[in-house]
């Protein structure tokens, strides 16, 4: 059921004569949802999160780099899956933040 649905059952069992206690036993919601579907017909939109930085993000540019080194290479010297992480590792300790806020390299 969504959640407009879930609004519109509770304003009309609630016109029905059901009281907010029962309302929220009926639909499993709390007394602020039976609070909020009574006052507004639409449910308020969701809130939009900003993007998490991720645990690639330290590495992102050294990886960069790696690419772009390898489009020129020889097919035979391109880093493969298995050689990637330790040269990033290798790489990064170069750069004192990036090792310490990883700490797995």
């Amino acid at each position: 059921m969504s959640k407009v649905e879930l609004y519109a059952a509770i304003r009309r069992d609630h016109r029905g004569g059901m009281s907010m206690r029962e309302l929220e036993r009926k639909h499993g919601v709390t007394w602020r949802t039976v609070r909020k579907a009574l006052d507004s017909s639409w449910p308020e939109p969701r809130k939009k999160l900003p993007p998490r930085a991720t645990t690639l993000d330290p590495y992102k540019a050294v990886i960069d780099e790696i690419l772009r080194a390898d489009l020129d290479a020889p097919r035979k010297q391109r880093h493969t899956v298995r050689s990637c992480p330790a040269s990033w590792c290798s790489r990064s300790r170069s750069v004192a933040s990036v090792s310490e806020t990883s700490g797995t390299c």
